[in-house]
């Protein structure tokens, strides 16, 4: 059995930006390539759920991912999605019984030179392969439990849900 299962939603993680039309649309996982440059060649399969901004995802989108990650044979997965409704999605998926299940994305694109893409993807697979059974967010080097964290869009970065910043 595969130890470590990675689904990917899309969102900025894997944005193309389109400089004809002066637009993002979402492409491939880049998630195998960071992985290979990486040298992590095996130990894990790659699932791909969707392609969508997260602002853009539905109730149903969510139903879907999280028949997705409940279905898995691997007790440990990595959720790549989009950063703006990262905790709507860890909030359903955080009942699934018997799973280690780690969020992260991209604050901008991982095709773009300056990124934070590879290295979240790496400590979320660290945490995934780490951390107890449980929902977690992991984003600039912090692992948040799932119901513990929000999104400072001012700061551009994930915090303590308590933070006053």
């Amino acid at each position: 059995m595969i130890p470590l299962a990675i689904l990917t939603c899309g969102g900025t993680f894997d944005k193309v930006y389109h400089d004809a039309l002066s637009d993002y649309t979402i492409g491939a996982p880049c998630t195998p390539d960071i992985l290979a440059e990486a040298g992590m060649q095996d130990g894990w399969e790659l699932i791909e759920v969707m392609r969508k901004d997260s602002l853009d995802m539905t109730d149903d989108d969510r139903a879907i991912l999280r028949t997705a990650a409940a279905s898995c044979r691997a007790s440990r997965l990595v959720v790549v999605h989009g950063t703006d409704t990262m905790a709507d999605s860890a909030a359903v998926l955080a009942d699934i019984p018997d799973k280690t299940i780690v969020l992260t994305g991209a604050m901008s694109p991982a095709r773009f030179r300056q990124t934070d893409a590879p290295f979240n993807l790496g400590f979320a697979i660290a945490a995934a392969l780490t951390a107890d059974f449980g929902t977690y967010i992991a984003m600039g080097g912090r692992l948040y439990p799932h119901d513990q964290v929000k999104k400072n869009r001012g700061q551009g970065r994930f915090e303590p849900a308590n933070s006053t910043s």
